[in-house]
This record gives C-alpha cells, structure tokens and sequence, in this order.
C-alpha cells in the first residue's frame, strides 16, 4: 500500500488495509522479503504536481512486476480517462469499491478484466438539504464513514499520533477547488462513531488524534447542531489514553467564539488553528468565492490570541490568482507581516479541470506567478523564523515522535505544531526518552521554524531520584 497526498487519504488507505486484511490479504513491507502480487497506490488528484506524482508512483509500481491497482482522489476524478491514458495500471477503482476491495483484488490476480470507474459530480449523490444526507448517506459509499460496531481500519504505521477523520466531502464552492465534485456533498460522522473510532486508536498506541476533514467547522450542520464540535473535542479529550487532540482545516467564516473557546482554552485539546486563509486581498477572495479581509482575519487572530496567547496559527495562501493585481500581493504581504502566524504554506495559482476559475480573465503570467511565490515565500521564511524565535524561553509540552540515532536527533512536536508540515522541537539532550512520551521542556533556540528544547528536569521526590519532566506517559494515560 503506497499512500500520497493527505491525512485523509491516510485513513482511507488505512480503512482499505483493513478491509483487505479482514477478508485475507496479507501486506507486505515495500523493502522487505516477500514480493506483493499487487501494489495499491492511494492517489492525490489534488493540484497539477499532485497528480503528476500519482502518476510517477504508478509507473514505478509497475516497474516492479506486480499487479498495479490505483484507488484514492486521482482514480476517483479521472477513472476511465486515467485507466486509458496508464494502460500500467491493472485496475482503476473508484470510492464505490471500497467496500468490496478484496473482491476486486481477487479478480486483478485471477487476470479477469475489470471495468474502470467511471466519474461522476459525487455533490449530486446526496441531498442538497445537509439535514437529509445521513439518512441517504447509508447508501453512498463514504470513505471512512458508518463502519458499524466494528472499525475496519488497520494502522500502517506505530506512530503516536493519528488522523481520525471527522466528516467528508464539501459544500462550499471556492472557484479554484474541485475537491467537492469528487468527494462529495458534506456529511458528518456521527459522535459515536468518531469517539468509538477514537477509543480504537488509543488502544493500538495513539496519543495525540488528528481530526481532519475538507472542512472541519462544518461538522455537525448535517447532525442538527452547529455546535457539535465544540462539545465533541471535550469528549474525545477525555477518551482513555489520548492525551491530545488537535483540530485541522477551519474556514474562518466559520470559525465561531464557541470553538475558539473549546479549542483554546479544554485541557488535552491543543491551542491551534489551521485557518484557511488563502488570501487576504477582499477583491481577490471575492473571485475566489470565500469570505473575508485583511481586517477580518487580523481581527479572528486577535480573538484567538486573547484567548490563548502562545496558541499555534497556520494557513495557506495561493498567489497569482486570476485578477490578482501587485496592490493585492502588497496587501497579503502586510497581512502576513502583522498576523504572525507560525507556519503559511504559499502556492501559485494553476488552472485545475472542471473549476470556475479556470474560464476566468486576467490570468497572471506564469513568470510573474513564479516571480510573487518566491517572493512571498521569501518573506513568509523570515516572519515565521521570526515567530519561532519569539517562542524562545516558553514552556513547551512535546510528544516525542522519534529517538536519536546515529542520523537524526530525538524530536518531537509541541501543542502549536500539526504533523509533518509545522516545524518539530529537537531535544538538546533526550536520556531515556521513548516514542510516545509527553515531555514538558523549556525553549532554548530555533532554526527556521524548528525549536531546540530541552527536558525540565523535575524536583527530586521522595528517595532523591530525579524524574525526567515526563507527563501523562503511562498507557492508561496515567500521569508520571
């Protein structure tokens, strides 16, 4: 199983490995000494390098002689169309077969021919009315959605942290965005089966849960109760064993005072907010369809900020967009500047198929498009530097996600700090630290967005021994 692209696609192809293992499939190690009968590669059709990658993956898939299966975004959105073009791969799948993956398996070994999938708008599989779609959802396959009793999920790695994916798909309509018409309309998971799932990872060794989405703030407008996330993080804080949550993608036209408040202030839900900006220039999120301005979202910080000073603050923006003019990039720049955020992932504008914004006017150049993400790039380099710095001298709780080795240092991430995009904190010295572990530690340097920490020892207790700082360490999620 090769994963690419997003923590969601991660639960999908952990969600598929479960399925397959159910029903007698073994995985294998990409490394290791057995040869697969078939490599499943879960694709990213995201953005034009996105799916370029998918299709790099593919071929080499192929290259090692074993039946190729494509799943995930990329099959989803282009199936016939990418089966014709990538005659490598054995089978094109789509979200529909999921639930019957291992059959599908069976029949690419036993060479029997099988139709690829073909496309459809998934939005129009579901009522428009949000207050209808759970019901209807029980005959629309959802990735990671209405398991019933029974999680049919397999880990594919140990690591302490995990996606739990609280919903799917999308109602908002961004005119640069084609996720919603093959993921789908929006539809929530329902609490019980979210807190289940979530009681199911803390049992293989999860610490800190992920929750993710294609729209987080969302959740629950389905369910009958736009508060539904606010009063869920206090819950799955409290599940046995997970002694973190954090809360991933938020529009902030829908980041409301309520969730501000649970996610910044509940004790084992982290102070940090993955705010989907994108722009700032009001002009430019007009044509992007979204809403807001430099005023707004320095306003949003400022709330969030009154409520959690030290809380991590992330976002991503997109340059170049059709109509962008200098005066809009000028305006995104002072936005940066004053916001302060801790991390900003910069992309250029492209065309993708089936958008609004791809029949637009006033394309921008794509010289000048390159020329303003390096420099915004450039600037967001320094300012986040900056804000690292500025975190020197905090005390810091880290989960510990790798050992020292004779290759890399022991390291971690602090609450402000989201999986694999956000910076880490390297440990200056890490004696007797495992994986796993929650670590209170004081900052003592940075380099770009990373932090150099060092444990707080604690007083000696009772016989004299010192402890290492350690917290919440046991698997119970007793305290030491």
């Amino acid at each position: 199983m090769v994963t690419l692209g997003c923590s969601r696609n991660e639960v999908d192809s952990e969600e598929l490995a479960g399925r397959l293992s159910a029903d007698g499939w073994d995985l294998v190690e990409p490394d290791g000494p057995e040869r697969p009968d078939v490599v499943m590669v879960n694709t990213c059709g995201f953005i034009e390098s996105a799916k370029k990658d998918s299709v790099d993956t593919l071929l080499a898939a192929a290259d090692t002689g074993a039946k190729v299966v494509a799943v995930g975004c990329m099959a989803e959105r282009y199936g016939v169309e990418l089966a014709d073009q990538l005659p490598e791969a054995d089978a094109v799948l789509g979200f529909d077969h999921y639930p019957a993956v291992a059959e599908r398996l069976d029949d690419v070994v036993a060479g029997r021919a099988l139709a690829s999938h073909t496309p459809t708008d998934r939005r129009l599989l579901l009522p428009i009315s949000p207050v209808r779609r759970p019901t209807a959802a029980e005959d629309v396959t959802v990735p990671g959605h209405a398991w019933g009793p029974t999680v049919l999920r397999r880990r594919l790695d140990d690591a302490p942290v995990a996606p739990l994916k609280l919903a799917s798909g999308c109602d908002r309509r961004c005119t640069f965005c084609a996720i919603p018409s093959f993921r789908g309309a929006f539809v929530s998971r329902t609490a019980d089966e979210v807190l289940a799932e979530a009681a199911w990872l803390a049992e293989h060794g999860v610490r800190e849960l992920f929750l993710v989405s294609e729209n987080s703030t969302s959740y629950g407008k389905d369910l009958g109760d736009l508060r539904a996330l606010e009063k869920l993080v206090p819950r799955l804080a409290a599940v046995p064993g997970v002694e973190r949550v954090r809360v991933s993608y938020l529009q902030p036209a829908e980041t409301r005072p309520g969730l501000i408040d649970a996610i910044a202030t509940t004790p084992g839900v982290a102070p940090y907010f993955d705010l989907s900006f994108q722009h700032s220039s009001e002009s430019v999120l007009r044509r992007m369809r979204r809403f807001g301005s430099t005023e707004s979202f320095l306003a949003l910080i400022d709330q969030i900020r009154a409520k959690a000073p030290e809380a991590g603050l992330r976002s991503n923006v997109i340059v170049g967009f059709p109509g962008e003019t200098e005066a809009d990039v000028a305006e995104l720049e002072d936005f940066l500047t004053r916001a302060r955020l801790d991390v900003v992932g910069v992309f250029g504008y492209s065309d993708e198929d089936g958008t609004e914004a791809a029949d637009f006017d006033g394309k921008v150049d794509a010289d000048v498009i390159a020329e303003r993400v390096a420099r915004v790039s450039s600037l967001v380099e320094e300012l986040t530097a900056q804000r690292a710095e500025e975190r020197v001298g905090e005390e810091v709780t880290v989960l510990v996600e790798r050992i020292e080795t004779e290759d890399e240092d022991c390291a971690g991430r602090a609450a402000h700090q989201g999986p694999e995009v956000d910076g880490e904190c390297v440990f200056s010295e890490s004696d007797g630290l495992k994986v796993g572990d929650l670590v209170r530690a004081r900052v003592i340097g940075s380099e770009g967005v990373d932090l150099i920490v060092e444990p707080i020892r604690a007083e000696p207790v009772g016989t004299g021994s010192t402890g290492t700082g350690l917290v919440g360490t046991g698997p119970g999620g007793q305290q030491s």
